[in-house]
């Protein structure tokens, strides 16, 4: 089978959206995602994009994304965080993964990041072990503090 991965596109974002939702049923949080195919038209493919998204396919069929972002470390700088990493089960163990890593990590270098970073579920063994097969530091002194919507409105009240 010919790996191949893209850039998406706008015409992408039905097929990103269902990418989006077979990682919520993956990570059993299915009624979690409230997103639209009109915001992600417009948060990723308007004129300021507020992320990038890569297609993985195989024979040119997709079966999977990544999707990432700038962020800024006031220690480092630029930084490329991946959002999302996502191959459907019948497509795994043909490298896509990889092929998205390494095309991520060129984007980070060649877009002048000091760092690429990402977060992996604690119970998802696989993806850890994915990562560690290629020198990825884990960092479990870090805690990812989240406030939803309704907690931004309570404290943007006060």
């Amino acid at each position: 089978m010919k790996r191949s991965i893209r850039p998406a596109t706008a015409l992408d974002v039905p097929f990103i959206l269902q990418m989006i939702r077979a990682l919520a049923d993956y990570e059993k949080e299915p009624l979690e995602v409230t997103i639209t195919a009109d915001e992600l038209l417009r948060d990723g493919f308007a004129d300021k994009p507020l992320f990038q998204c890569l297609v993985l396919q195989l024979d040119e069929k997709p079966v999977g994304f990544a999707l990432s972002y700038n962020r800024y470390s006031t220690w480092k700088g630029k930084t490329l965080y991946l959002e999302d990493l996502f191959v459907i089960p019948e497509a795994r163990g043909q490298g896509l993964g990889k092929l998205a890593m390494v095309e991520l990590a060129r984007i980070a270098r060649d877009s002048g990041c000091v760092r690429f970073e990402w977060q992996v579920l604690d119970w998802n063994q696989p993806a850890i072990d994915f990562y560690k097969s290629f020198g990825t530091s884990l960092q479990p002194q870090w805690v990812t503090c989240r406030l939803d919507r309704q907690g931004v409105d309570e404290l943007a009240r006060e």
